[in-house]
């Protein structure tokens, strides 16, 4: 996995391209109306996330995806999710950096990788692979969401993380 300013390399010699998700504009959030990432080709049609986003929703690492040629942007934009990866991405901001070593060490532990981006400091991505138990993962952050050390976003969940919440446990 690769951060979004760098050059991932593809693992099977497939072409890569840069893709444009267009953002929901909810007020001040997300602070970006476009992010892009990183896609390798693998079909004709087809490409695979190569980034953990940290601002669209609905898209982990790995996912497959459709994107259409934008002429007038001179760029791919995001089509759609053609079959979810078994990967979910969840995003933390930290209120202060009080508890922030504390919270990466136990997202690594837990399996996962951290993105992040030197203008929102405060933002990590985590691409929560499928060897990770999500519930018990989750039942970690949210009592420090509750604390307000964290905020936490679930921005997409695997069939595989959502098999593993707890009856009562919807993804948010």
């Amino acid at each position: 996995m690769s951060e979004p300013g760098e050059i991932p390399v593809s693992e099977n010699g497939g072409s890569l391209f840069k893709v444009a998700f267009d953002l929901q504009d909810e007020g001040d959030w997300p602070p970006v109306l476009i992010e892009r990432m990183w896609a390798e080709k693998t079909g004709k049609s087809q490409l695979k996330v190569l980034n953990t986003p940290f601002f669209a929703r609905g898209i982990a690492f790995g996912d497959l995806i459709s994107a259409r040629p934008d002429h007038e942007r001179r760029e791919l934009v995001f089509d759609g999710v053609v079959s979810e990866s078994d990967h979910s991405t969840v995003r933390v901001v930290f209120m202060s950096d009080d508890h922030r070593e504390a919270v990466e060490t136990r997202l690594r532990e837990a399996g996962c990788t951290i993105a992040t981006l030197s203008q929102f400091g405060s933002l990590i991505a985590v691409d929560v692979p499928p060897t990770t138990d999500y519930a018990e993962l989750r039942a970690w952050l949210l009592p420090q969401e509750a604390d307000e050390a964290i905020g936490f976003e679930e921005g997409a969940i695997s069939a595989v993380h959502r098999a593993q919440l707890a009856e009562g446990f919807e993804a948010r």
